[in-house]
């Protein structure tokens, strides 16, 4: 299946470079251009894209107003680009329903490979990466109040968004707590309808933001 995309970015030499890396996949279409968060939103509304690349900085609408009226009203799961990985708007285009963030310096193969992870609902490409970002970021923030949501969770959905938050992934999981990788696939289904939450990288920002996971 063709997965298609939409890149935001306001500078065109760096859509130019974008494009040109997503052409020469085979599995992979480039279906639109936008310059700003406005122009983003209306492609996604006409065109319906698998994934959105999104610059966090643009005028007009901003990657992270953009990237929340698209997860707002949209299936397309948005990547957030920047330029380095501590950015602060990161964490808060996170929060607005981003799956993912990937560096503009990123090689061609983790682009690709970036845009395909997203496009399948694992929603992260590199959770180390997301959860150094976290962990500087969410560091700052007051103490968050009780979410009457945890008590949704069983014993077990407990450990494995915990987990989850820390960085693992499925398989690493599923070594860690006796489990099959299936049932830990169950296991984070569960835990984002329970929850409310859009993907693992919800999951991830919820766990820190619910106080789960140690400042």
């Amino acid at each position: 299946m063709t997965i298609r995309v939409v890149i935001a970015d306001d500078q065109a030499l760096v859509r130019t470079g974008l494009r040109m890396i997503l052409d020469n996949a085979e599995d992979i279409d480039v279906v639109g251009e936008a310059g700003d968060g406005a122009k983003a939103v209306a492609l996604v509304a006409e065109l319906d894209p698998d994934v959105v690349l999104m610059d966090i900085r643009m005028p007009e609408m901003d990657g992270v107003e953009a990237t929340a009226a698209i997860a707002a009203a949209h299936r397309a799961r948005v990547l957030v680009l920047t330029t380095f990985d501590l950015d602060e708007y990161v964490y808060a285009a996170l929060q607005a329903g981003a799956s993912g963030f990937l560096l503009k310096d990123a090689l061609a193969p983790d682009l690709l490979s970036g845009v395909r992870v997203v496009a399948t609902g694992e929603a992260t490409l590199a959770p180390t990466v997301t959860r150094r970002l976290l962990d500087r970021v969410v560091t700052g923030l007051p103490a968050p109040p009780p979410d009457d949501r945890l008590a949704l969770l069983t014993g077990r959905e407990h450990e494995v968004l915990q987990q989850l938050a820390r960085g693992l992934s499925n398989a690493e999981i599923a070594e860690l707590l006796y489990l099959s990788q299936g049932t830990v696939k169950t296991h984070v289904g569960r835990i984002l309808t329970k929850l409310g939450l859009r993907d693992r990288v919800q999951a991830v920002v919820f766990a820190y933001e619910s106080g789960m996971i140690s400042r």
